[in-house]
């Protein structure tokens, strides 16, 4: 979508200048005051009631903006621009001010429950950094009224909170929608498998542009967003942990029974290699099964000396 923003192109002023001339202005309106008193003549007054109200219009016009703010700017409702100078300046007072920030700001969402992919209820929370981009989406695009604002320092502060709580709608609905594409662990059946445990860098970006996505029409961009908090819900976390504990000793396992094949294996290659001794298929089946069940056990194994002899 194109941006309607622009740069204010219309009348502005160094501030030091305009009050130089304002003080002008107070001087010479005294000075027609005393020239009336002096003279008893009241026409000195016209000029003197002029630069009255030219102080007034003059006074009303100064405007101090610090480095990252902005002012969106219309003239009896139509949009003139948006100012982005910083310091001290004069403008048309007959303008309307909308002030707005253009600072980062950090929104903390409290972990909500989702379902993932797989269905399982999952507590997750995410942190967005996140700032105003198009000024002109900002203010008419989305509802920021904050007619009842005392001040302009006021006004800017409620309209800002409004921003954060619509980057808090729209990042809950995002968090559910990204929560739902994965998986919170894979079931060892497909390790490449992204998932919101193991694939944080990959979820975090489609986060980031879902994000930036839904707030595109609001003129705020985000600029950072991850995943800060990812557990399963109460209601099945202690289920869940059974079953990683489970698929971990499996696992495990696995590699136990690997590596003992592979050493009666070997066992059996150096006895027929070096000739140690000779071993019909019975008394190889027997060696397989004592050796299996010592490197396999959990328990240490207790050695039983057989003082028989091998029949030949």
């Amino acid at each position: 979508m194109e941006s309607k923003e622009y740069e204010f192109k219309g009348g502005s002023m160094n501030g030091f200048i305009m009050l130089f001339l304002v003080l002008a202005m107070v001087f010479g309106m005294f000075y027609f005051i005393v020239l009336t008193v002096t003279y008893e003549n009241g026409w000195y007054m016209i000029p003197a009631v002029l630069l009255l109200i030219c102080i007034i219009i003059g006074c009303c016009g100064f405007s101090m903006q610090e480095p990252n703010e902005a002012k969106v700017l219309t003239f009896f409702g139509k949009y003139v621009g948006t100012f982005r100078k910083t310091g001290f300046y004069w403008l048309n007072p007959f303008m309307s001010v909308k002030k707005v920030s253009l600072r980062a700001r950090n929104f903390n969402a409290d972990p909500i429950k989702v379902n993932d992919k797989a269905g399982n209820p999952v507590m997750i929370g995410l942190v967005v950094v996140w700032r105003l981009k198009d000024t002109y989406k900002a203010i008419f695009d989305i509802d920021t009224d904050v007619a009842n604002a005392n001040t302009v320092g006021g006004a800017a502060g409620l309209r800002m909170n409004k921003f954060e709580r619509f980057v808090a709608v729209q990042s809950d609905s995002a968090l559910r929608q990204v929560a739902g594409m994965y998986a919170y662990d894979n079931d060892g059946d497909d390790t490449h498998e992204v998932t919101l445990r193991s694939g944080s860098e990959e979820v975090n970006d489609v986060l980031l542009r879902k994000l930036n996505e839904r707030l595109e029409m609001a003129g705020l961009e985000v600029t950072e967003a991850r995943i800060n908090y990812l557990a399963y819900a109460p209601e099945i976390a202690a289920v869940m942990l059974r079953r990683q504990q489970a698929a971990a000793i499996i696992t495990a396992r696995e590699k136990i029974v690997e590596g003992a094949v592979s050493m009666v294996k070997m066992a059996l290659d150096k006895l027929s290699d070096e000739e140690i001794v000779e071993l019909d298929d019975e008394k190889k089946a027997a060696l397989v099964g004592n050796l299996l069940v010592v490197l396999c056990g959990d328990e240490p194994a207790q050695p039983v000396i057989n003082s028989g002899t091998l029949n030949h």
